[in-house]
């Protein structure tokens, strides 16, 4: 038996609320000419009709794809996550998606990535950190969307920023040290060129030493990004047999200094009595950790949130639409209190 039954369409939304159907168009695509109680009620009478919105279609239609790509160097670190996240449920207010690219820090990757991801015609495009590839920067310098590069501040900006300075950030962990009567203070990390940001972090490191007049030769390896708390500890262990008079340590990431800690309590050397401990990150973990971790946080959602609006008003062409500039708060904690 043959199933007669109409497809319900917008013309009958439309017809059953008394509204045109391009009212009920631009409800369905969160318009902001449509009031909250009218969507409301499209909605629901789209419900009730069983009407199902075609955003391909629709898309196709105002040849807009309806999604943003973005690239990330990790899809386990926590600060990365909570970007992303950020990014995501700003721009799904508006009824657009993320399409997601995986790095692994490998800039030869990331080009690669940023290719294809163009070819699916973003409407604007997301990419981690300052530094790229000669042709990723020429693939992106030639499209004609929204360029946002994120966690960083570019030497040479392609479109548009929201982040810090990973190397400036570091100025005030080692403050902090300092001020503690700290002079014999070690990093942890930043000594693989691939993990540009933590290289930038050793870098700052190093420039907030020598701005004190201090010694900056205490770097320690962790090896290749993302540095996991196992590789934390291995060099806390070197760092200590190098270096057993060093009063505070300064880690590129909370990940490593957890691993520092966790080193510390398998030895059984006190922190903070012995060593003071320095993350970066304010990951969660260095709220529940013993002793709990100082750290330094760069507000890695509201780097997704503001992103996300930035390309919101580029769209939109709402001007100006400049770049962001994120502040990093020190957090201290247990790990570096007296």
């Amino acid at each position: 038996m043959s199933n007669d039954r109409k497809t319900p369409t917008m013309a009958d939304i439309a017809r059953v609320l008394g509204v045109s159907p391009m009212t009920v168009s631009r409800a369905f695509k969160a318009d902001s000419l449509v009031s909250p109680e009218t969507r409301e009620a499209i909605l629901k009478a789209a419900e009730e009709l069983g009407y199902v919105f075609d955003s391909t279609a629709a898309n196709l239609r105002s040849q807009k794809s309806g999604f943003v790509a973005v690239t990330i160097p990790s899809i386990n670190n926590a600060n990365f996550a909570d970007t992303v996240g950020g990014l995501s449920d700003t721009l799904a207010k508006r009824d657009m998606q993320i399409l997601l690219g995986y790095t692994n820090y490998d800039i030869d990757e990331e080009e690669r990535l940023i290719e294809q991801l163009l070819r699916r015609k973003p409407q604007a495009i997301v990419v981690t950190g300052g530094t790229h590839t000669d042709r990723a920067r020429r693939l992106l310098q030639t499209v004609a969307i929204p360029v946002i590069e994120t966690w960083d501040i570019p030497v040479d900006p392609i479109g548009h920023y929201v982040g810090f300075s990973n190397r400036a950030v570091m100025r005030d962990m080692v403050d902090h040290f300092v001020s503690l009567g700290c002079r014999r203070i070690a990093f942890i990390g930043g000594d693989v060129a691939r993990d540009s940001r933590g290289s930038e972090r050793r870098l700052g490191f190093v420039a907030a030493m020598q701005a004190h007049g201090l010694d900056a030769t205490r770097l320690i390896a962790a090896g290749s990004p993302p540095i996991s708390m196992r590789e934390g500890a291995n060099a806390m262990a070197k760092l200590i047999d190098l270096y057993p008079d060093t009063e505070a340590v300064v880690c590129v990431s909370d990940l490593a200094a957890y691993g520092a800690l966790t080193e510390c309590r398998r030895l059984g050397v006190p922190v903070p009595e012995r060593f003071f401990i320095g993350g970066f990150g304010n990951y969660e973990i260095g709220e529940v950790c013993v002793p709990t971790l100082t750290t330094i946080n760069v507000f890695a959602r509201e780097i997704g949130v503001r992103t996300a609006q930035l390309i919101i008003d580029i769209l939109d062409d709402i001007q100006p639409a400049g770049d962001v500039g994120i502040s990093p708060q020190l957090i201290v904690r247990e790990s570096s209190r007296r």
